[in-house]
């Protein structure tokens, strides 16, 4: 018989060896799933230095579920018109003259590329009301919802129950009661501290509620990385809000630590309207196996408008990472202009070339990102980023006054986006996100105003303010941005 200490030994090499094949096994995943190489590579050195904790991170942050179609919307055969719907549009702008038509035109290749990328359908009938703030947004919002007779659509990464919150979740369940349609989506995450109470107030008064993929434990699963950062609102099929405020007290009134909250919403009236009821109906047929599809909620509009717009959504439920290459496109085809905002600075490599080569075209890039941030991480990783783009010809600016959360990008003075996408590989390749895209010189100039009152309140970054930052400053950012392949 051996002894106890050979039979221990025996145990734990046997441990061994089974742990190192694990960490193995998982290394070859990670090599052999298309990712980034820089993304793999980031990944092969968690798991084999950190092996214990990087199996964690990877279960939780890693997976590639766009390869693996875990939200797969094929099971969505009533919807099979916007196929038709949109190749019906590819035929017509393939007809399109565009030297006689408006400017807008001139960006027929984008219309195109989200035709066939996300089956974004190309609506012409449209008024858009640009809504600069929080003070903008939620009185339009409010007063639309007041005027609802059969049915909300309300989907939110973070629904706080704060007065903001309170007031809303008061008048949705008021709707209910009086017999309107109310459907609410909230991100488990983003909303994780919407207490359960107060969700089945809601309930009770007949308001239909779904959290997003639930988390129980957040740390053991890998929902956390999949996230529906979407703001979507529908009234009556007839009038639509999207954007980049959550409903929070913060866009109004700001927050101690970082001051007012900047952002950008739109009020949509018009055709735009029914895709943002679309991607609203097939985010609920996912939760909910429930498709409610009739007239009701596709109503003809009665609108008139003359705004060309799409609306792009995107996810690892689609096969392509629509905003993204929409962005892609924008940037890398413009011509003399292109100003962005963003919170979160963390461009892939696609979207870093596309910008540098743009302003080392001759084209007037700017940037406008936060001086302060609500992630430490990511701030400095953003950071990072900096001086390249300063040395191809990019101006980037900090925003001096509280914390800029909106997503905007306007292009030649034509073309315009507003929505919920970051300039980061979270919005491109692991959120649910949704854009308005609109081919407009009015509303894009208006943007642009607002744009421009930014920058007054910024501070144009400058090579010799950027060398006198601190080794401590440069480390920080360094080492953040070999984590940012990973966050």
């Amino acid at each position: 018989m051996l002894p106890l200490a050979s039979i221990w030994t025996y145990i734990s090499f046997g441990a061994y060896l089974l742990y190192t094949l694990i960490i193995a096994g998982f290394i070859i995943v990670v090599i052999t799933d298309d990712k980034p190489p820089v993304k793999s590579l980031a990944w092969v050195m968690v798991l084999v230095f950190i092996p214990l904790a990087g199996l964690v991170l990877y279960f939780v942050f890693g997976q590639n579920f766009r390869k693996r179609k875990l939200f797969s919307r094929k099971g969505l055969e009533d919807f099979r018109q916007i196929e038709r719907l949109r190749q019906d549009q590819l035929d017509y702008l393939e007809n399109l003259n565009s030297i006689n038509q408006k400017p807008a035109y001139k960006k027929l290749h984008i219309m195109r590329l989200l035709l066939n990328n996300s089956k974004s359908i190309l609506s012409r009938n449209n008024t858009i009301t640009i809504l600069n703030n929080g003070e903008e947004k939620f009185p339009a919002l409010i007063e639309a919802l007041q005027k609802a007779v059969h049915h909300i659509h309300i989907e939110y990464y973070r629904f706080e129950y704060d007065t903001l919150g309170k007031e809303i979740a008061s008048l949705l369940a008021a709707k209910a009661r009086a017999g309107v349609e109310v459907r609410l989506i909230m991100d488990h995450v983003g909303s994780w501290h919407f207490r359960k109470k107060h969700i089945r107030e809601l309930k009770n008064a007949g308001v239909q509620v779904e959290l997003f993929m639930p988390v129980t434990f957040p740390i053991l699963t890998s929902k956390i990385n999949y996230r529906n950062h979407r703001k979507i609102v529908v009234i009556d099929g007839e009038t639509g809000f999207v954007g980049g405020m959550n409903i929070a007290d913060k866009y109004i009134h700001g927050t101690n630590k970082l001051g007012a909250w900047r952002d950008v919403h739109l009020k949509l009236e018009g055709d735009a309207v029914q895709s943002l009821q679309t991607v609203f109906l097939t985010d609920w047929f996912f939760l909910t196996n429930n498709l409610p599809n009739n007239e009701a909620y596709f109503p003809a509009s009665k609108h008139q408008g003359n705004t060309i717009t799409q609306i792009v959504a995107s996810g690892p439920d689609s096969l392509w990472a629509g905003i993204m290459q929409a962005y892609f496109s924008v940037i890398a085809t413009a011509r003399e202009k292109i100003y962005i905002t963003t919170p979160y600075l963390l461009p892939n490599t696609a979207i870093l070339t596309a910008l540098k080569t743009a302003a080392l075209a001759g084209a007037d890039v700017r940037l406008i990102i936060p001086r302060k941030s609500d992630s430490r991480v990511v701030y400095y990783a953003s950071l990072s980023y900096i001086k390249g783009l300063m040395e191809a010809g990019v101006k980037v600016y900090f925003y001096n006054e509280g914390f800029i959360h909106s997503k905007i990008t306007m292009v030649d003075d034509i073309l315009s986006s507003v929505g919920t996408a970051n300039l980061d590989y979270r919005s491109f390749s692991l959120n649910f996100e949704i854009n308005a895209l609109i081919y407009d010189k009015h509303t894009t100039l208006k943007l642009k105003q607002a744009f421009m009152e930014d920058i007054a309140q910024s501070t144009l970054i400058t090579s010799e303010m950027w060398a006198k930052r601190s080794r401590i400053q440069v480390l920080k950012s360094s080492i953040a941005r070999l984590f940012s392949p990973l966050l």
